[in-house]
């Protein structure tokens, strides 16, 4: 009991902090990490050592998961230069230019430990940034390419890191032994992450019952993510490639129950799973500083300058990624050259999160003969950058962007574009009611040809573009009142003892999903 009351406390102070946030219009993200920074002072309050093993195949895991089951496929695939010049390209130039800055500012330490921190610092936080990105309405193609980048950057800086430490501790590490870890980890994964999608996703097609459905989408990531740090392959890669696979796939895997039930559960899952890792990076703050031991006035500077090449080296790299890319004709045809604004914002939002402190808690403890090296250091400058690109850029993305007034996604043209698709949609359901019309009463016929006249006309009514309602709105309104009406009428027999509580379960269940129907149309 004692060990399941600080997690009960944790869950609802996170709760309660994302609660806060959406009431004083701020992003849950940093409010929770100064709440646990102020809770870590708190006397009394439990005291939390944050294992890197528990963060990196316990927690991120499912988050990587359902990240690459909402991640659209086609927009990868054609945002896949972009994301990968950030996910591989940025990850390693900026481990290498904090490690160059951090050994010469620390000459006797050897540059590997130093590029082991880099690594550690360099990958922006899947999800930091899609919790952050999604939340200030930055343009869809800026969310792609942020979400895509954290969803790839992590393997690139754990496969740098686990190189840089075989280094590190005295392992002989030559160019054959990079490119065999690296072909292991990423290849490896890859190929066990597809693995994973044909078998998950066989299961996922015989299974019927909403709630195997659902107890085997939890059970993917760690499978998956396990199987893979068995094999010394990249469970990151793993769980991407295997969410990217069956969540493009999910409409023929799973069925409409399924579909809505794992929806649920997943929003659930990813609300407390990112509350609590937020949390728990503030709560790290009075453990970090205990272990501290260098003089203020070299703690500063090493910080200032990690900081600043943490920060500059996104801005070094996009611009020229960006840009010089599109000399190439083919490129630029394809891919016309954007507003300067896109790469500045796609610079501010490197927000890091829980997986670099995680990866800086990994770090060995001694160098090779067992030397010792400023280890608390490292960790520090770890979390340093984590408060500072999440509370500082995070903070402040949102002004950034209305700063440079990026060009929002044009409503009316999705719109326009639903109700197309929506009227083939409708054309051909009435062809299939057609060819089966002779099977079924006239009545029946005619009431579900309405309904798909109603839908489409619906669609078409959201281009109108008018302050007046809406038949559409009118029709909601007004069903409302109505099921308000018969569920207290249902409440009502239940408490008289007319009914069982089971029939009251069932009216209640079939009013609720009708409803919800109406709150995603008035949307």
């Amino acid at each position: 009991m004692e060990s399941l009351f600080p997690v009960v406390v944790f869950l609802a102070i996170a709760t309660l902090g994302a609660a806060l946030a959406r009431r004083l219009g701020l992003l849950a993200p940093i409010v929770l990490v100064v709440l646990g920074l102020a809770l870590s002072y708190l006397p009394g309050f439990p005291r939390v050592h944050l294992d890197p093993e528990l963060v990196l195949i316990g927690i991120l895991p499912p988050l990587l998961y359902v990240a690459a089951l909402e991640t659209s496929v086609p927009a990868f695939k054609n945002n896949i230069r972009p994301i990968l010049l950030l996910a591989v390209g940025l990850v390693l130039f900026t481990a290498f230019v904090v490690g160059l800055v951090l050994h010469l500012l620390l000459p006797q330490l050897p540059f590997a430990i130093c590029l082991a921190l880099g690594a550690v610092v360099a990958p922006p936080d899947a999800v930091a940034a899609t919790a952050v990105a999604r939340r200030v309405g930055l343009p869809r193609r800026v969310v792609t390419i942020l979400e895509g980048e954290s969803l790839v950057n992590d393997a690139t800086a754990l496969v740098l890191l686990r190189v840089a430490t075989m280094a590190t501790v005295g392992s002989t590490v030559g160019t054959a032994d990079v490119a065999v870890e690296v072909l292991r980890a990423t290849g490896g994964g890859i190929l066990i992450g597809a693995l994973g999608a044909v078998v998950f996703g066989f299961l996922h097609r015989r299974i019927t019952d909403p709630l195997l459905d659902n107890a085997l989408s939890l059970i993917i990531p760690f499978a998956v993510v396990f199987t893979a740090e068995h094999l010394h392959a990249s469970g990151v890669v793993a769980v991407v490639v295997t969410g990217l696979v069956l969540g493009h796939k999910l409409p023929q895997l799973l069925s409409a129950a399924s579909r809505l039930q794992t929806g649920a559960f997943w929003r659930l899952v990813r609300f407390l799973l990112e509350g609590l890792v937020f949390l728990l990076v503030g709560l790290q703050l009075r453990d970090v500083l205990r272990d501290l031991d260098e003089p203020i006035g070299s703690l500063a500077l090493i910080t200032v300058a990690v900081l600043a090449a943490v920060f500059l080296t996104r801005f070094v790299w996009l611009f020229p990624a960006t840009y010089l890319a599109r000399l190439v004709p083919r490129v630029r045809r394809r891919d016309p050259r954007p507003s300067p604004k896109f790469p500045i914002i796609i610079g501010w939002a490197g927000m890091r999160g829980v997986v670099t402190l995680a990866a800086a808690l990994a770090l060995p403890l001694t160098l090779a003969d067992d030397e010792p090296y400023p280890r608390a250091l490292f960790i520090w400058l770890a979390f340093a950058v984590i408060v500072f690109t999440l509370v500082g850029q995070g903070a402040t993305l949102p002004l950034v962007a209305r700063r440079l007034r990026l060009p929002p996604d044009d409503p009316v043209q999705d719109a326009l574009s639903a109700a197309g698709v929506q009227q083939q949609a409708g054309r051909a359901a009435q062809e299939r009611l057609d060819a089966l019309a002779d099977s079924a009463p006239d009545a029946v016929v005619d009431r579900l040809r309405r309904a798909v006249e109603d839908r489409t006309n619906m669609a078409w009514e959201r281009l109108g573009g008018t302050d007046r309602e809406t038949p559409s709105q009118a029709y909601g309104r007004l069903r409302q009142e109505m099921i308000d009406a018969e569920r207290d009428v249902f409440r009502a027999a239940r408490d008289s003892g007319q009914i069982p509580e089971e029939v009251l379960v069932r009216a209640y269940r079939d009013l609720d999903l009708e409803e919800s129907l109406l709150r995603e149309v008035e949307k």
